[in-house]
């Protein structure tokens, strides 16, 4: 076994000894709400949100984007588990705005490997292909400007067909050098529920 596999079975097995009554939280989420965000490290939804388990959907992708699939989470956390409001969360200092799809689609055509940044700040790969060109059919969904995208992804949620219109979506971005949630006022005023 990994030393990290080890690591996140003996955590495992801390967690279940002080498990309680959490096997009793009922599947809706408690306080009725959403939050989409990255899936950077650095970011604690339950701590810059205030949330235990059983209080909200917490729905994670590279970027916080709103995908097809995270809307299809968002629309079932609405639809079928009763959540009434959404918040999209992107953060500072993300990855996704340190390449473009044209840089994802040549380095994985060139290697399926893990790639590197050099000191001028661009990505080279480090092993040996094969690649694949099967990167050209996905949209990466980089990056560019942090509070554009918020303001895109609210837009792209409250205008789909399946998103009530009564639903707020309102959006943040997390400051990983502060904590602090920092409204995208654009983004909200976009998100308001109608």
């Amino acid at each position: 076994m990994s030393k990290i596999l080890n690591e996140v079975l003996a955590a495992n097995r801390e967690y279940v000894d002080n498990f309680g009554d959490k096997g009793d939280l009922p599947m809706p989420p408690g306080r009725h709400f959403a939050i989409l965000t990255c899936m950077d490290a650095r970011l604690d939804p339950a701590k810059y949100a205030g949330l235990a388990e059983g209080d909200a959907h917490v729905i994670r992708n590279a970027g916080g984007r709103a995908s097809d699939d995270a809307i299809r989470s968002l629309v079932i956390s609405y639809k079928l588990l009763g959540t009434r409001e959404w918040f999209v969360i992107h953060h500072t200092n993300c990855g996704m705005e340190l390449f473009n799809d044209e840089i994802m689609r040549d380095l994985l055509a060139n290697s399926l490997k893990t790639a590197s940044l050099n000191e001028q700040g661009l990505w080279y790969d480090t092993g040996e292909g094969p690649g694949s060109h099967e990167a050209k059919h996905i949209s990466w969904l980089t990056i560019k400007d942090q509070e554009q995208s918020v303001h895109e992804d609210v837009v792209r949620i409250r205008t789909h067909p399946l998103v009530p219109r009564d639903i707020p979506v309102y959006g943040y971005i997390y400051d990983c050098k502060t904590g602090r949630l920092i409204e995208v006022p654009s983004a909200t005023e976009a998100g308001k529920a109608a």
